[in-house]
């Protein structure tokens, strides 16, 4: 029988759970606070539950607890990327990385990632499985206490698609979000999607104050399909009002993804196209210069086209900025860092 996670249980949940075995209802919340408050790696550590307690717990349930398999450190910026290791031995990359006033943290919602973005090192394997609400947290909370910080900013941008991953995504913000717990607030909160249409719609009617931010990366259907199989499903004239219903639900801005790479999608036609496509959109443009990866031929647009792309979109009043390069000495692009760990220890 699998045993369930104790990390992944709401207070609700757990106070269910804690009733059940014939405990007082304040123990779920301690139990709840060991986990999401002082971040307690076992059950060991919560000295002010009954051994008894403890050991009936540790009989039917489990506890989820990341280990660290490796930590590539930037000597540029600090930025540090973590490859955690699963309980069932898969391997998940999480990103830590250090602003001036607060810290943020890329996480994974999978192992792996089916959705075949030509650009993306996550995809090459397909999707092993999806991350439990516990594993997704656990990423936060081992990263917080390893670097002594307190994580002020999350974005769900790592390996996976996290509207793939829908009911788990969901029940991790709320948990994140939960007073109870570390109580991050929705508004330093991110998810990106290649443009999972139903699910963008669902968010939208969660509640949630997030910011969604779309992968878009070309401006047209053709183009798009050429890098993103997903446009191949839903096509711009479906992702685009999912966009304007995200917003008009929520009243958070759009932030759309713009991987800018050479020969691609850089032209001025396209800086044109993207103009018409989203003009008088309360949104915002991330241009990002792409990390090439060695299993395809993409090269990143030089500095001078660049600019020349934000300067069109400027001109024609788009808010757009290219993304600060973070860890750019080590192993950036999503899933490298993981892919590496795979084919080193199949070689062995």
């Amino acid at each position: 029988m699998t045993k369930r996670d104790l990390k992944s249980l709401t207070i609700d949940e757990l106070t269910e759970v804690i009733l059940s075995l014939g405990e007082k209802k304040f123990r779920a919340r301690q139990l709840y606070d060991w986990m999401h408050v002082k971040l307690a790696r076992s059950l060991d550590d919560m000295t002010n539950l009954p051994k008894g307690l403890r050991s009936r717990l540790a009989e039917e349930f489990k506890m989820i607890s990341l280990e660290v398999v490796d930590v590539q450190v930037s000597e540029i910026d600090g930025t540090r990327k973590f490859l955690f290791g699963l309980d069932d031995g898969n391997v998940i990359e999480s990103v830590w990385m250090k602003y001036k006033d607060w810290a943020s943290v890329c996480i994974s919602s999978q192992v792996g990632c089916k959705m075949g973005c030509r650009f993306c090192a996550s995809t090459l394997d397909g999707c092993v499985r999806s991350l439990t609400p516990g594993e997704m947290l656990d990423e936060v909370y081992k990263i917080q206490s390893e670097m002594g910080i307190r994580v002020s900013n999350i974005v769900v941008m790592g390996s996976g698609e996290p509207l793939d991953n829908y009911d788990n995504l969901v029940k991790f913000i709320r948990m994140i979000t939960d007073e109870n717990g570390l109580n991050i607030s929705g508004r330093h909160i991110t998810v990106s999607t290649c443009g999972l249409v139903p699910q963008m719609y669902r968010l939208a009617d969660e509640g949630f104050e997030i910011t969604l931010a779309l992968s878009l990366h070309a401006p047209t259907d053709e183009k798009r399909r050429k890098l993103m199989p997903i446009a191949n499903k839903y096509s711009l004239s479906e992702v685009i009002p999912a966009c304007k219903y995200y917003f008009e639900k929520t009243g958070r801005r759009i932030t759309f993804e713009y991987a800018l790479t050479a020969g691609e999608n850089d032209s001025d036609t396209e800086a044109e196209e993207l103009i018409a496509l989203i003009s008088g959109l309360n949104a915002h443009v991330n241009l990002i210069p792409v990390n090439p990866i060695k299993e395809r031929s993409f090269v990143r647009s030089d500095a001078e086209r660049i600019q020349r792309f934000k300067s069109k979109l400027e001109k024609n009043r788009i808010n757009v900025t290219i993304r600060r390069e973070m860890g750019k000495d080590i192993d950036g692009a999503c899933g490298q860092l993981r892919r590496k760990h795979m084919e080193e220890h199949v070689s062995c």
